[in-house]
């Protein structure tokens, strides 16, 4: 059987993002990114599974995928992909078996961690945490077998384009408001505010960017939040299409 080919290739219009989606369009990439909170108050935390806000390793380490499950041995088996960057901010991923402890160890050390997810046929039964020397730099909860984490780091080599924002709350207090932040952080230097919106209870914040907004390699991009009261729950999410900046290296 022949790949389907392009209708572009024949003289006909097909959408450019459709085209970088099918990887039609060379040194273009996109990556959807999303994130849940369940519990913003009156502190600031970044949007993820964990709460509080994320503290990123400062030098590439292992990570451990651990699982909570009452009996570990229940989870032996499960596959897990971590994604993320390595020391010089190269795209990795790796995949580890949890084993009969409940544990496993990546090979790979990572500077960035940005998404993990079950990549196997079996459900873990416990929510699986990995982190490296006590810290947890992402979470897969269980029931969903995928980290929700409104974060993520240009690797080396691309410039990204981030044209959608969107981010939501609902809460079951009334008179209450959120206010979020789009934030972003150039290699060694410190985070600042490209976008802030505070939200109501049960609103919603998108934002179509006619003019994409650009971000250069090893720039981290965050959302984070903070509520006038108690118990919202607050979701976001970002569109980024990036682009090798030097394709013939």
């Amino acid at each position: 059987m022949s790949l389907a080919s392009s209708v572009t290739r024949w003289g006909r219009n097909e959408p450019f993002e459709l085209q970088v989606s099918r990887n039609q369009i060379p040194y273009h990439k996109r990556v959807f990114k999303f994130g849940f909170n369940p519990d913003i108050n009156g502190t600031e935390e970044t949007i993820w599974d964990v709460g509080g806000i994320y503290v990123y390793p400062s030098s590439a380490i292992a990570m451990t995928a651990t699982t909570t499950a009452g009996t570990a041995s229940d989870d032996n088996g499960v596959l897990v992909t971590i994604e993320g960057l390595d020391t010089d901010y190269n795209e990795v991923s790796e995949e580890v078996t949890l084993a009969g402890a409940g544990t496993a160890t990546t090979t790979q050390t990572f500077l960035r961690v940005y998404r993990a997810f079950v990549s196997g046929s079996q459900e873990p039964t416990g929510t699986i945490n990995i982190a490296n020397g006590g810290t947890t730099y992402a979470r897969i909860t269980l029931g969903v077998n995928q980290t929700l984490m409104a974060l993520w780091t240009v690797p080396a080599g691309y410039t990204a384009y981030i044209n959608h924002i969107n981010i939501a709350t609902g809460t079951t207090n009334g008179n209450q408001y959120v206010t979020a932040s789009f934030i972003s952080r150039e290699i060694n230097k410190v985070f600042r505010v490209q976008l802030k919106q505070t939200i109501g209870r049960g609103g919603v914040a998108d934002f179509i960017i006619e003019y994409p907004l650009p971000f250069e390699e090893k720039t981290d991009l965050e959302v984070r939040a903070v509520s006038s009261g108690t118990n919202n729950l607050l979701s976001s999410d970002f569109e980024i299409l990036y682009i090798k900046n030097n394709p013939e290296e």
